[in-house]
C-alpha cells in the first residue's frame, strides 16, 4: 500500500505556491501523455485528408448553397401536417418499442453478462463477446437486414433497433449490475438466498437510478436514428423528410425537422425530470 502511495507521489510535481496559499501541482506522466496524444491526432488527421482527397475549392464554391437551401427550408409549410403528424408519432412509437423491448432483453442479458451474479466466467464472456459484435455492426445495416426479411415498414425498424439497442443495454446493464459492492452480495448469500432473488431484490432495484439514465438517453438515440432510418424504408418522419427533399418541397421537409427538433428536446426533458424523481 504504502510504495503504490510514494509512486503516486513520485508521479507528481509542484509547480508553485498561488497567492491563496494553495500548492498547484502537475502530473508528468499525464504532461507526457499529451504531446504524444496531440501528434498523433494530427498525423492521423493529414493522413485522412490525404486519402480522401477533399476538393476544398469545389466545397467552398458551394458553401453559399447551404444558406439557400436553409433559407427554403425556413419557409414553413402546413400543406402536408397531417401526413407529417402521422409520421412524427410513428417515429415515436417505434423509437418507444424497441426501447421496451431492448430493455426487458437488456437486463436478462445483462445478468447474466455480469460476472458478480451467476458467477459463471465462461457465460459472461460468451455474452459479452456476443454482445460485442452486434454492437460493432451499426444500427442502419441491422434495419436494412431486417427490411430484407421483413420487408419495407416499420416492423423493420423497430427489429433493427432493438438488435443494436440490445447491445448496448447489455454491455451498460451489466457494468451498472458489477458497481454493487460485492460485500452486499456475499451478505446476501450467507444468509441462503438464491442468486436470482438477490439479482430481482437487491442488485436490480439498486440499478434502477442508471438503468433509468442510460434508458433516457438511448431513446433520444433511438429517436433521432428512427428519423434517419425512415430515409431507407423504415417508416416514420425520415421518410416524409426523404421525400420532400428529392421533390423540392423544402416547407414541408422545414415542418418535418422542425417537429423532430421540438419532440427530441421534449423527451430530452421527460427524462431530466424523471431522473431528478430518482436522486
Amino acid at each position: 500500500m504504502s510504495e503504490n502511495m510514494n509512486k503516486t507521489i513520485l508521479d507528481f510535481e509542484t509547480v508553485s505556491k498561488s497567492g491563496s496559499g494553495k500548492i498547484r501541482v502537475k502530473c508528468r506522466q499525464r504532461n507526457r501523455f499529451i504531446p504524444v496524444f496531440l501528434a498523433g491526432t494530427g498525423i492521423l488527421t493529414v493522413v485522412s485528408l490525404i486519402y480522401l482527397n477533399i476538393d476544398w475549392l469545389k466545397m467552398a464554391s458551394r458553401v453559399p448553397d447551404i444558406g439557400e437551401v436553409f433559407w427554403e427550408l425556413g419557409h414553413l409549410s402546413f400543406s402536408n401536417m397531417d401526413l407529417i403528424l402521422s409520421s412524427l408519432l410513428e417515429t415515436i412509437s417505434i423509437a418507444v418499442l424497441s426501447l421496451l423491448y431492448s430493455l426487458i432483453l437488456g437486463i436478462f442479458f445483462g445478468m447474466l453478462a455480469a460476472g458478480n451474479i451467476l458467477k459463471h466466467p465462461v457465460l459472461s464472456a460468451v455474452v459479452q463477446s456476443f454482445f460485442t459484435f452486434l454492437r460493432a455492426v451499426p444500427t442502419p445495416v441491422w434495419v436494412l437486414l431486417m427490411l430484407v426479411c421483413l420487408g419495407m415498414g416499420p416492423e423493420a425498424g423497430v427489429a433493427g433497433l432493438c438488435v443494436h439497442t440490445t447491445a448496448f443495454f447489455t454491455k451498460s446493464f451489466a457494468q451498472s449490475f458489477e458497481s454493487i459492492p460485492a460485500e452486499t452480495i456475499e451478505a446476501l448469500e450467507a444468509t441462503g438466498t438464491g442468486r436470482l432473488s438477490i439479482f430481482f431484490n437487491a442488485v436490480l432495484p439498486a440499478s434502477i437510478p442508471q438503468i433509468v439514465a442510460w434508458a433516457g438517453m438511448r431513446l433520444e438515440t433511438n429517436f433521432s436514428e428512427c428519423a434517419i432510418l425512415g430515409m431507407v424504408g423504415a417508416g416514420g418522419i425520415g421518410y416524409v423528410i426523404s421525400n420532400s427533399l428529392q421533390g423540392y418541397d423544402y416547407g414541408t421537409a422545414g415542418t418535418a425537422i422542425l417537429l423532430v427538433f421540438l419532440a427530441a428536446y421534449f423527451i430530452e426533458r421527460i427524462f431530466v425530470q424523471i431522473k431528478r424523481k430518482f436522486h
